[in-house]
């Protein structure tokens, strides 16, 4: 007859001991190993393998560790934890430390029955992990089972790597080029979504109606968002535009969604307001419906609205929970490394007399064909005119891509009416700052719109093909300048093109012309998604951190198929906009690509080149981004430029040019009364936008959750899990005493490096799996950082670290075995001579498991999880007398001031083990105690949702396992020792 086992009991099986998991039944045995993780989980079957009771052994007396074992084996032993028994269930499985500000979301969201959130910080703060935290915390609470991802195909295999590599969430991609893939798998009659419960859907292949209404069917009940701003359209949004036509569409995916009052959503966007309030509204009315008529002006609403909503700047974290937050010291205060600052420089060129004179006939051909096609109706106009912009932009691009535009048929040139010429046109010609899918969007656009203007045409076209090199293209010799200068110090920049045909002609030119040691890629279009992160990452391995040589440096020549969500600050601290974008915010997002959370610069470097002869970019930049940056510099903020405005400006620019040529002067370009009424617009029409979003720094601030509440949780986080200092100091401890070489240089940045070649096989093979075998093998230098934000080959001085979790698991395995061969930094048992004490004190190491029952929307959950606590007592076990939490840390710091004969290390230590039964009792209190702060903080922190509150239960297991035991001897003769205690 076989053994009934409980949730959270001890048992022997396969040559190892386990934890029963409540998903255990009488026949089969759900076991998680004594210490390991989710991913160890096995079933046994007890009438097939031997399956007994098992008490988690004592330590032996003979095997004794020195002054630090302690403190190694506890922190050894909490970053090994996957399952922790506070009211966060997922921050001790997740492979990145979030920062205390990032926690704000997720506290709101525990706070609803359904989680609805509009996420709206500002870029670079780290929207992905605050709603990577969320997600991951409702699937291992049950209160989500399936989630899916909408995002632009550009960022999807993005997404899927931050969800995988962070939260171990393994998301398949939905995209155009995978659906047919997927759906051969699929048996008759299942949907997509049913079999893969994790899915990153591309907004494009969600447009299609067959897709669309099987997503809406199949729904997850988790759906996040990303660049949610794409997904509304303002009430006046000019309809039969491209971008309004896709907004739209997927303005009513969502509506059919977030009708289901059950599903949580996600809404992820930076920029919530673009620049008009119905927009901002009904996204709102995405979160909640009655968000879309709140009253914003009464404090009443504001506060309503700041359930849902929280929108912060840098400024706003940049220091987070100091004295200033309305704490009472500074001791969580958390500094956050944003960049200090953008170095910013305008960078004039002038053109070459040929390419001037290339330029003027140009001018002269796009004056004439204007002309000509404004007799002959409105659709030919509009045709005209949008070939005429793609012909000077792309002219004052480059040689390459006006040779490519000039003999390319106009993308308009197909249209039927005005209108569609507009749809077709703009996209390609413009820069809007609410393109939602910039796929596409670099390639040269054409000019040519018939038959009879090829020939004047193909004669421009071969006289651009002959002025590539720098010899006639002066932007080319003027970046060669500036990509050198940066270069020399320090710098690894990107250069940011408008055109494919530009960027490959840059790649081209400046190979070998930038120093034998900088390694030059170009990305663009051409790549897929995936082919452009790999084309970054082969740059960044030839590197100098790779390479081994500090003299490497590295250029990326881009379009803007990455200026938006692509993260590049790891590998790059320099912007080049060697193209003018026709609207301010493209240059924001570049710049944001770069001058984000982890980049190690403290400041970013911008040059932004302009043609001052070109007739163009000198106009655009003294109207456009003067505008653009003295409202940045009045909030300290940047605002959204209305695409209306941006266009405004440009068609101005491009009539003037057509009238008057390269020569006109900027102040006659106001002086046109036609355009007179039209800038008053559009100067009413920015100030009012950045009026609106200066109110709504102070109107919209997040107020829900105060930093008092933030730093409650935080440090119960940290006494749980341990905090930073203690991980960086347990690293350094454990490589020098596993034979690692260490290299410590003691400066403010807490960073050190180490070679594994002479730490013990186990060790190196599991660094291996988390770096690279080619790392470890080659016993290179790794990089150990203070900052969770790293690249590749580096670990991150955190707890949830890969690296980090490979040495605490060898450590704590080696401490439990003593006969693991090589140098074991922690033992179970430890004597030790000190100062820090006046009477005989001993230290525990004790881990208790606790069985916990969470009631859920989709029923109760019993787990089972574990904490590691320090107990200490002075005198004899049978007369013990307790110490508080924080004596019992304290202990951990403790140094030997004298050596401990062997022989009375011996007598000390087998006293100590032998009166572990006289302190069960106090053991079990003090489980119990814990199981009570633990109840009460998981209602502390749902106090807002009485449903999930009710039938809440944390029980503790008994007995708790006493993994170590370490004794602390006053520094008197030892015959005071004994008389007193003895």
């Amino acid at each position: 007859m076989s053994l009934t086992y409980t949730a959270g009991s001890l048992v022997a099986a396969r040559g190892r001991e386990w934890v029963v998991l409540p998903e255990s039944a009488s026949d089969m045995l759900v076991l998680r190993p004594l210490g390991g993780s989710e991913d160890d989980i096995a079933a046994v079957f007890p009438a097939f393998e031997d399956v007994r009771p098992a008490e988690f052994a004592a330590p032996s007396p003979t095997d004794l560790g020195d002054q630090r074992a302690a403190g190694l084996l506890r922190t050894a032993l909490r970053i090994g934890f996957r399952s922790g028994a506070g009211p966060f269930r997922s921050l001790a499985s997740i492979a990145v430390e979030p920062r205390a500000y990032q926690l704000v979301p997720l506290l709101m969201a525990l706070r609803q029955r359904t989680v609805r959130l509009l996420i709206s910080d500002d870029v670079g703060i780290g929207k992905t992990v605050e709603a990577g935290l969320i997600a991951k915390e409702l699937l291992a609470q049950g209160e989500a089972t399936r989630l899916a991802v909408l995002c632009s195909p550009a960022l999807a295999e993005q997404w899927q790597g931050e969800l995988r590599e962070k939260f171990g969430i393994d998301a398949e991609l939905v995209l155009a080029s995978t659906v047919t893939r997927l759906e051969r798998g699929l048996e008759l009659g299942q949907s997509l979504f049913d079999k893969h419960p994790y899915t990153i859907i591309s907004t494009d292949f969600i447009k299609s109606t067959r897709h669309r209404e099987d997503f809406v069917r199949n729904c997850p009940d988790l759906v996040i968002v990303d660049e949610a701003h794409s997904c509304v359209a303002a009430d006046d949004a000019q309809q039969g535009t491209a971008s309004s036509s896709s907004n739209q569409l997927r303005y009513e995916l969502l509506r059919r969604i977030s009708a289901d009052a059950d599903r949580h959503l996600l809404l992820l966007t930076a920029t919530p307001h673009s620049g008009k309030e119905s927009a901002f509204r009904n996204l709102l009315g995405l979160v909640r419906p009655e968000l879309a008529t709140l009253n914003l002006e009464t404090p009443a609403g504001r506060a309503k609205l700041a359930e849902y909503f929280v929108a912060r700047k840098r400024a706003d974290v940049r220091t987070y929970l100091t004295k200033e937050d309305g704490l009472s010291d500074d001791s969580l205060a958390e500094r956050t490394a944003f960049p200090s600052d953008r170095w910013t420089k305008d960078e004039p060129y002038k053109l070459s007399p040929a390419y001037r004179a290339l330029l003027d006939d140009a001018i002269a051909y796009a004056r004439d064909r204007v002309q000509a096609a404004g007799e002959q109706g409105k659709r030919e106009a509009r045709v005209a005119w949008w070939s005429v912009i793609a012909l000077l932009r792309s002219m004052v691009s480059s040689p390459a891509a006006a040779a490519q535009t000039l003999k390319t048929r106009s993308e308009s040139a197909a249209a039927r009416t005005a209108q569609e010429a507009d749809v077709l046109g703009a996209p390609v010609a413009a820069d809007s700052a609410e393109n939602d899918r910039l796929e596409g969007m670099d390639v040269a656009p054409g000019a040519a719109e018939s038959e009879e203007a090829g020939a004047r045409l193909l004669e421009l076209s071969q006289r651009a093909a002959e002025l590539v090199g720098p010899a006639e293209d002066a932007k080319l010799k003027a970046l060669t300048k500036h990509l050198k200068s940066l270069i020399a110090e320090g710098y690894h920049p990107i250069v940011f093109c408008r055109y494919i045909p530009t960027a490959e002609y840059l790649a081209t030119q400046l190979e070998g012309k930038l120093g034998k040691k900088t390694k030059i890629a170009a990305v663009t279009g051409t790549l897929s998604p995936q082919q452009r992160l790999e084309r970054i990452e082969q740059l960044a391995a030839e590197s100098a951190e790779e390479a081994g040589d500090p003299a490497v440096r590295r250029v990326l020549i881009a379009t803007d198929c990455l200026s938006e969500g692509v993260n590049l600050q790891h590998h790059f601290d320099a912007v080049v906009h060697y193209d003018l974008a026709w609207n301010p915010t493209r240059h924001d997002q570049r710049e944001g690509r770069v001058d984000r959370y982890g980049q190690k610069r403290d400041q970013v470097r911008v040059i932004t080149m302009f043609g001052e002869d070109n007739g163009i970019d000198g106009k655009v930049l003294e109207v456009l981004f003067a505008k653009h940056r003295q409202i940045k510099k009045d909030l300290g903020i940047s605002v959204s430029v209305p695409d209306e405005t941006a266009s405004g400006v440009t068609d101005a620019v491009v009539e003037w040019l057509l009238l008057h040529g390269r020569q006109g002067s900027q102040e006659s370009l106001f002086e046109l009364e036609s355009h007179q009424e039209s800038f008053d617009r559009i100067e009413r029409e920015w100030s009012s936008a950045a009026e609106r979003e200066k109110t709504s720094q102070s109107k919209y601030a997040q107020r829900s959750i105060h930093p008092e509440e933030v730093a409650r949780e935080v440090a119960a986080v940290r006494a749980a899990l341990g905090g930073a200092d203690e991980v960086r100091g347990f690293a350094l401890e454990a490589l020098r005493d596993l034979d690692a070489l260490v290299r410590d240089p003691r400066d403010d940045s807490g960073d050190f490096t180490a070679q594994a070649g002479g730490a013990p096989a186990g060790l190196r093979d599991a660094l291996a799996a988390t770096l690279g075998g080619r790392l470890i093998e080659e016993d290179r230098e790794i990089p150990f950082r203070t900052t969770p934000a790293i690249g590749r080959g580096e670990a991150a001085l955190v707890r949830t670290d890969p690296a980090i979790g490979a040495i605490a698991s060898y450590v704590l395995d080696s401490a439990l075995d003593a006969n693991t061969p090589g140098p074991r930094p922690a033992r179970r048992c430890g004597v030790v001579t000190t100062d820090a004490v006046t009477i005989r004190t001993t230290l525990l190491l004790v881990r208790y498991r606790f069985h916990l029952t969470l009631p859920s929307r989709t029923g109760e959950r019993q787990l089972v999880a574990e904490d590691a606590r320090l107990l200490a007592y002075e005198g004899m076990p049978s007369r013990a007398r307790w110490l508080d939490d924080e004596a019992a840390a304290a202990l951990l710091a403790a140094r030997a001031s004298a050596n401990t004969h062997e022989q009375l290390a011996r007598n000390q230590i087998g006293r100590a083990l032998d009166g572990l039964p006289d302190l069960s009792a106090h053991l079990t209190e003090y489980g119990t105690h814990l199981a009570a702060e633990l109840d009460a903080s998981h209602r502390r922190v749902r106090k807002a949702n009485e449903e999930i509150v009710r039938g809440l239960k944390v029980v503790p297991q008994e007995p708790a396992d006493v993994l170590g035991v370490y004794v602390y001897l006053p520094q008197q003769p030892a015959s005071t020792v004994s008389g007193a205690e003895a």
